[in-house]
């Protein structure tokens, strides 16, 4: 895949009579397939381009994407973007567009994942399939890999370029009322070993046999990596900067303030290898190694451009996110309390109360029960209601951080008072 972004950008800077514009091109080349009920279901393959165009005459603006990039379609495209514009209203928040920048180099596309052949994948299915017949279970799931290439370019003289590779393998093993997933993303299949994402899923599904009844109570519990993802990235969500000073989020007021818990840092980083880190962002603010929350102190929070210029503050953009963790294994994390549970994964995750912080959600893929330093059995999955930035000020132990998806590197946690309310029955 090779796009020559040069030449439609000439292009566009030619024929565009705007006043201002931002283009953004993005080509792909994609390999999905899916696997169900211990077969293959569906090959998707191929690649394609999207090229979106932003326009303004003062501050009215248009914008129009397409996915051809032959002359006639990019005509078409700046004339529909610029007669959007013309009778549009006036964006009160409109910024011009970026100016010419440096911006960071990083290795985010791997040979590894570019030679990645359809028959190598067709055989991680294969063999994974022959583990759930092993198990007398079925097994689903999809095996990917994707190549990004990236240019942006502005009318003031910002000009970007950059390409990514993404490799993703994931199982859900299930046998009658039995089911637990693992997941593995990476931008380098080097790092994939099919045996150890096995291992992993059999030993998940062998623990989940017999459940017993478990109520809802506040309860120390340890969260795996896959589940404190997906409950922490709404910290990242409700930090931004704009709903904080207006007043609508926990945050309001906590900028430079120990608001989360003192073990508790999270950054984007360029030092990490394995993570991706892309540049700049999509509205083209470059990346730069940043603390959101350091020991507990809230250092920097996501600003949009349009708020940065407002304020007289700078735009900052996550483009991954790494929580530093400690060396504690889970045997040891179950010796520091009495009793407590397991979390792999959780699910149907929503706000409760935007203000205060609090979601609602649900346990997935298996919960366990340990006593006195040893896991006994599993249990039904629950209903928490929780604050994501409460939780970081109770943890008792971290884990050690480990890859969680291709932008993301954080701990398994050992969190006090975890406050379920229900249980449910999927």
């Amino acid at each position: 895949m090779k796009t020559n972004f040069e030449v439609i950008a000439a292009f566009i800077k030619k024929h565009v009579t705007a006043d201002d514009y931002s283009l953004r091109i993005t080509a792909r080349d994609s390999h999905e397939t899916r696997f169900a009920q211990n077969a293959i279901t569906q090959h998707i393959a191929g690649d394609n381009i999207d090229v979106d165009l932003e326009v303004a005459f003062a501050n009215k603006t248009g914008r129009c994407s397409i996915n051809q990039i032959d002359e006639a379609a990019l005509l078409a495209m700046i004339k529909t973007a610029e007669e959007m514009a013309i009778i549009n209203q006036s964006d009160p928040e409109y910024v011009e567009s970026a100016k010419t920048q440096e911006y960071p180099k990083a290795q985010n596309a791997m040979d590894s994942t570019l030679n990645l052949a359809p028959e190598q994948m067709v055989d991680i299915i294969s063999k994974s399939i022959q583990n759930g017949e092993k198990h007398g279970a079925t097994v689903s799931g999809m095996t990917e890999k994707h190549h990004m290439e990236i240019f942006n370019n502005t009318k003031n003289g910002f000009q970007g370029n950059y390409d990514l590779t993404e490799f993703g393998h994931s199982m859900t093993l299930k046998k009658d009322n039995v089911e637990t997933k693992v997941s593995f993303s990476s931008k380098d299949f080097a790092a994939f070993k099919l045996d150890k994402e096995l291992s992993k899923l059999n030993g998940q599904f062998d623990s989940l046999t017999n459940p017993q009844p478990f109520s809802a109570e506040k309860i120390p519990v340890i969260i795996r990596p896959d589940a404190l993802w997906e409950f922490y990235m709404y910290t990242m969500w409700m930090m931004n900067r704009r709903q904080a000073d207006e007043g609508l989020t926990a945050f309001t007021d906590q900028f430079g303030k120990k608001f989360l818990g003192e073990k508790f840092s999270m950054l984007s980083t360029l030092k990490i290898p394995e993570l991706i880190s892309t540049p700049y962002s999509y509205d083209n603010v470059v990346s730069e190694e940043t603390y959101w929350v350091r020991d507990g102190v809230v250092e920097t929070m996501p600003t949009p451009r349009y708020w940065a210029k407002l304020k007289n503050l700078k735009p900052a953009s996550p483009f991954n996110v790494y929580i530093p963790g400690g060396n504690a294994t889970e045997e040891e994390m179950m010796k520091l309390v009495p009793r407590g549970l397991i979390v792999n994964r959780f699910w149907y995750i929503r706000p409760v109360d935007m203000k205060a912080g609090e979601l609602t959600g649900m346990t997935r893929d298996g919960v366990l029960y340990f006593e006195d330093g040893k896991v006994k059995h599993a249990v039904n999955n629950l209903r928490f209601n929780e604050i994501p930035h409460d939780t970081t000020r109770r943890i008792l132990a971290l884990g050690e951080s480990v890859l969680a998806d291709s932008s993301v590197k954080l701990p398994s946690i050992l969190v006090d008072n975890f406050n379920f309310v229900d249980t449910t029955t999927f």
